[in-house]
């Protein structure tokens, strides 16, 4: 069924769902899914509807026309999306391709609401799997004296393919601010631990030797900040001082793979609305 999908952010103040509602009402639609919720430190009120097509007599630029009126009024921030229009993701990964593998096998099976246009790597290894899932792959050697060549290449690339998300399956590069800049919010990244804690590119050996009790992943869009995005999602499991180096590392696995492929999807179907450095995530 192909729906359309308001997202909306604004101060909070009365009457914004129920003249959202009669506009879409008024034209023949059908509420499939709302949801709602209010800062009410910040004074902020967010909202995720979405409607079926089927009867509803509006064009895009028709409801574009008739709600900016409604979002002057409440000083709304607003997106429209259309569930038809599927985005296009490519996906970056360097060695380690656990991350890359579950959303592969995600796709094959129809859970993720967009395309894997393409994959691409600072390292050989994971063009074999790209070759058994028939999807593109791109190979940039990338180094620390070539990274501003590497990124333009990468940027162009990335243009080229109408590329509208970028998912960092574990790549281990760091982005620069100009290539941040380029896809602003939609960058996703994994990172593997319970940000904040643990920063870094051993966070493992970290909280090993920490002793800490529990150990977690991290989903998060890609800011200038190193590792200081938007959280979208977390998860945690217990480990105990028996837990090696590699214990850690075999559990932590698991958990990144959830904690991305849950991002990548609830971005893809358009549930994350932003604010400051914080995200409203609707299920």
């Amino acid at each position: 069924m192909s729906s359309g999908i308001l997202l909306i952010d604004c101060p909070d103040r009365r009457g914004i769902v129920s003249t959202v509602a009669q506009l879409l009402y008024g034209h023949g639609a059908n509420i499939l899914h709302a949801d709602q919720h209010q800062d009410n430190f910040a004074g902020m009120f967010f909202m995720r509807v979405e409607w079926s097509l089927d009867g509803f007599d509006l064009s895009e630029e028709a409801f574009r026309e008739q709600f900016a009126a409604i979002a002057q009024e409440f000083d709304m921030s607003w997106r429209l999306a259309w569930s038809s229009q599927r985005l296009r993701m490519a996906i970056f990964v360097s060695r380690y391709q656990h991350c890359l593998l579950d959303l592969l096998h995600r796709y094959q099976l129809g859970e993720l609401a967009g395309e894997i246009a393409m994959i691409v790597s600072n390292h050989p290894d994971a063009e074999g799997l790209a070759c058994f899932y028939k999807i593109p792959f791109q190979y940039f050697p990338a180094t620390a004296e070539n990274r501003t060549e590497i990124e333009e290449r990468q940027i162009d690339s990335l243009k080229l393919n109408n590329i509208d998300l970028v998912v960092l399956a574990r790549y281990m590069q760091i982005l620069s601010a100009s290539f941040v800049d380029q896809y602003p919010r939609r960058i996703i990244n994994v990172h593997h631990s319970f940000l904040p804690a643990f920063t870094g590119a051993k966070p493992y050996h970290a909280a090993f030797q920490r002793g800490v009790k529990l150990i977690g992943a991290t989903s998060h869009y890609v800011t200038e900040e190193l590792d200081e995005g938007p959280i979208i999602d977390q998860d945690v499991t217990r480990v105990s001082h028996r837990d090696q180096v590699a214990d850690l590392v075999q559990k932590g696995r698991d958990l990144e793979r959830m904690v991305l492929s849950r991002a990548v999807r609830w971005h893809l179907s358009h549930r994350i609305l932003f604010y400051g450095n914080k995200t409203v995530v609707f299920d």
